[in-house]
């Protein structure tokens, strides 16, 4: 399967052009295949078929991912838009080894620089929002990585739409170089985000390069009823995997649905799945993240995909437009919802 170069789309405002599926390597390494030769393999394969940019971070498996794209990427690294993000902890004992930080941001992208065997990174992003940190302090951080061409552009991952707004007026106001892309979570089950921040991206010209398009698994097609899905991810995230939680009970009867739309379109899920974030104006490029070779196969071939208006209003009837089934699958709770000690005066009861 190779994709067309004239599918590809251009990320943001930038220029750039990037084909429709981006390369998660989150898989890549002990969080998901230990095994770096066969991970450098479905990478391989994967540029073969013409995608033509990666995302990886520090935090996935502690570095380990980044090694692997690097030596992935020997030979080849001037064909590939590469994208890294920082601000998950890299350690266990130093709390300042983390965050959106000057003095992090500095540090670390030396470490992801030397990781992925190269002296630039396309597009360096901010991995989590930091409320407590002065949002100019990363941007003027994230500036001079620009400036020295050490990175060639910046974004940001699953900020609030007034975060958004916030990071472009102040880039304004302070003459700092500006984001130019947002990730967050979007697919057929996790739709909140058409409600306020897509709209907010188009408006500011951003890019969107959604993760998790097929809702942590649950539009690979494997989820059926009576089903017994044995996953990690179920162990690490019950809240949004146990699938004896009333919420995920709700996914797993929009799933039926979906799969039911799909057997009479034709297609797989997973087709289905991919082709409804693609439709999306804001998306540059959905976000993929195999742990195997035929999990990236069953996905390459998506651009001979294309849904009817009659299927895309079913979809909005099964899951109305900015709606999301389980609230876990946000991907992020600001500190305003987490933190009580942040809606009350005082905690004496």
């Amino acid at each position: 399967m190779t994709i067309e170069v004239s599918s590809y789309r251009l990320l943001g405002r930038t220029g750039l052009r990037v084909s429709p599926l981006t390369l998660g390597a989150m898989m890549f390494g002990a969080y998901g295949n230990p095994d770096h030769d066969d991970s450098i393999r479905i990478i391989h394969t994967a540029l073969d078929a013409g995608i033509n940019i990666i995302d990886t971070a520090d935090v996935y498996s502690r570095g380990e991912s980044e090694e692997i794209v690097g030596k992935a990427l020997v030979g080849r690294r001037d064909d590939v838009v590469l994208a890294t993000k920082f601000h998950g902890s890299m350690s266990d004992t130093d709390p300042n080894q983390q965050g959106n930080s000057r003095r992090w941001i500095i540090r670390e992208v030396e470490s992801s620089l030397r990781r992925l065997k190269t002296d630039h990174i396309d597009l360096y992003q901010v991995h989590r929002p930091r409320p407590e940190t002065d949002i100019d302090d990363t941007l003027s951080a994230l500036s001079d990585l620009v400036h020295q061409g050490k990175i060639r552009y910046f974004g940001t991952t699953t900020f609030l739409p007034s975060q958004i707004v916030e990071a472009q007026w102040t880039a304004e106001r302070r003459n700092r170089e500006r984001p130019v892309t947002d990730q967050s979570p979007y697919s057929l089950l996790v739709r909140h985000n058409e409600r306020d921040l897509f709209p907010t991206l188009q408006r500011h010209g951003l890019g969107q390069l959604p993760w998790s398009p097929l809702a942590g698994g649950w539009l690979s097609g494997r989820h059926r009823p009576g089903s017994q899905v044995v996953s990690s991810r179920a162990k690490r995230q019950p809240a949004r995997h146990d699938a004896t939680l009333p919420e995920n009970a709700r996914k797993l009867e929009k799933v039926q649905q979906l799969q039911a739309l799909a057997d009479d379109a034709g297609i797989s899920l997973i087709h289905l799945a991919l082709a409804f974030v693609l439709e999306h104006p804001v998306v540059s490029s959905a976000i993929i993240g195999p742990r195997t070779l035929e999990q990236l196969e069953s996905q390459l071939d998506v651009g001979k995909v294309s849904l009817a208006p009659d299927i895309l209003d079913r979809i909005d009837e099964i899951v109305p437009p900015g709606t999301t089934v389980n609230e876990a699958d946000r991907g992020y709770q600001p500190p305003a919802l987490a933190d009580a000690s942040q809606r009350r005066r005082s905690n004496a009861r």
